[in-house]
């Protein structure tokens, strides 16, 4: 048997066996919180929200139909804090670890694999890059629980509890999956401009891309060994950096001027400033809020749609079309208006592939997205368009802020949202692979013909 099912993975394409995996962490997910241990006494969840949470959480959204809180143990706090580990740093990168510890050799397939799990180009330097993903991602947790919980000593009564919420705040921040065991988000921190500096840092660290971390690491060695070679950035980096600090910077503005005749009406300069800013961060990936969004007036969600709908950078723990698709998208629209053969930024060339990339992705997520709000515009009426909206670029961009409706809407509806939570966290690339199997190189070609467009 175990023959069979090796020989039937290795038939499958790489995206189909990291979709594959991905299934599979969803029913062990779904079994873990299944336990009577993960819950508190007297508290029983359907088997239909036991699955919904289970995607939620490998996908590292945090839309959820219950209260985290008042459902699960401090037992299942830590459930839920592993399985986010799955969700955020990657099956393949989790495996990897496991496969070092107990001293498995990693082969070429393995190599394939992590190369599809984490949008790489080149096989080589491949179990590297797994160890400096985990050590990111573990340190900056690490460091990330003991800031919380030393702050968190004044609020809460126990040092266990403070430090309890602590580890999950920054587990949750880390992997963007906008989850809390406060009951109310971050709202009890509101007014505590530390908490939410780090929370912001630990959002960004999860949200701006691993391979992004990796250089900067690599940067700092270079300058604290003093080497006299220059030290050059990837064209990904740079593309990546200053995309996702344009968005932030351009949507902490517009949302400080869009509400600032109505929610920030009387409030100070710093706690709207703090109120934008996060929310400008939050709504790339995280999902973690400071306040209720209703509050806000229908543009700011509109705007946190597409935010939510662009997501966080590839190689990220973050869903949606991803910064560097959203980048390209714009720097062909600009120079194709300007009769530009090729593309060029920061003195290199984009490959044309990358460019058909990221159309075919944007094309395929705004087809998505619309065909998701039109159903469930269908089969719930009663909800406002723009709640809908917001629940699936939310569900997409794998973020978690809703206005809501999660737990009202119908199953039909929450269905939809798990199969946009699972893509959102795959990636639409993996998608495609998963449909065509991978790139393909024509044998012949058929004579060219222009088609009017336009």
């Amino acid at each position: 048997m175990g023959s069979k099912m090796r020989d039937w993975i290795n038939k499958r394409s790489p995206a189909q066996v990291i979709t594959g995996y991905y299934l599979a962490a969803v029913i062990i997910s779904i079994l873990l919180f299944s336990l009577p241990a993960v819950r508190k006494p007297g508290v029983s969840v359907s088997f239909f929200d036991t699955v919904f949470t289970a995607v939620s959480i490998v996908s590292d959204t945090g839309l959820g139909v219950f209260n985290v809180a008042e459902t699960y143990s401090v037992f299942g706090y830590f459930v839920i804090m592993l399985v986010l580990q799955f969700g955020g740093i990657g099956i393949m990168a989790m495996s990897t670890f496991f496969w070092l510890l107990f001293g498995r050799k990693i082969g070429l397939r393995e190599r394939r694999l992590i190369m599809v799990d984490n949008n790489q180009f080149a096989i080589s330097g491949l179990v590297k890059l797994v160890k400096d993903i985990l050590i990111i991602t573990l340190l900056t947790e690490l460091i990330g629980a003991l800031i919380f919980g030393f702050r968190f000593l004044n609020y809460y009564d126990t040092w266990e509890e403070a430090f309890v919420q602590g580890l999950f705040a920054a587990v949750s921040a880390t992997t963007n999956a906008g989850m809390d065991i406060t009951g109310q988000s971050l709202m009890p921190y509101a007014h505590d401009y530390f908490v939410q500096l780090v929370t912001i840092t630990l959002i960004v660290f999860g949200a701006i891309g691993f391979p992004v971390l990796i250089e900067v690491k690599a940067y700092i060695s270079h300058k604290r060994r003093r080497l006299t070679n220059r030290f050059q950035f990837s064209l990904f980096t740079k593309i990546t950096t200053s995309t996702y600090g344009i968005l932030l910077v351009i949507g902490a503005l517009l949302i400080w001027l869009m509400e600032n005749q109505h929610y920030f009406k009387g409030m100070s300069w710093h706690e709207s400033l703090f109120y934008a800013l996060f929310q400008s961060t939050t709504t790339r990936s995280a999902g973690l809020t400071t306040m209720d969004i209703n509050d806000f007036t229908m543009p700011t969600l509109l705007l946190m749609s597409v935010y939510m709908f662009i997501g966080g950078s590839p190689n990220s723990v973050g869903g949606g079309i991803r910064t560097t698709t959203f980048a390209l998208n714009i720097l062909f629209i600009y120079h194709f208006a300007k009769g530009n053969r090729s593309i060029r930024v920061f003195n290199r060339e984009l490959h044309p592939d990358d460019i058909l990339k990221s159309l075919a992705i944007s094309l395929l997520a705004i087809v998505l997205c619309c065909l998701s709000v039109i159903t469930i515009c269908i089969t719930d009426r009663q909800h406002p368009l723009i709640a809908i909206v917001l629940e699936v670029c939310s569900a997409f961009g794998t973020v978690g802020l809703s206005t809501g409706i999660t737990p009202d809407l119908s199953i039909i509806a929450q269905c939809i949202l798990m199969i946009l939570m699972f893509l959102g966290r795959i990636g639409l690339t993996t998608c495609l692979y998963f449909i065509g199997g991978g790139l393909n190189d024509a044998k012949f070609h058929y004579p060219v013909e222009r088609v009017m467009t336009g």
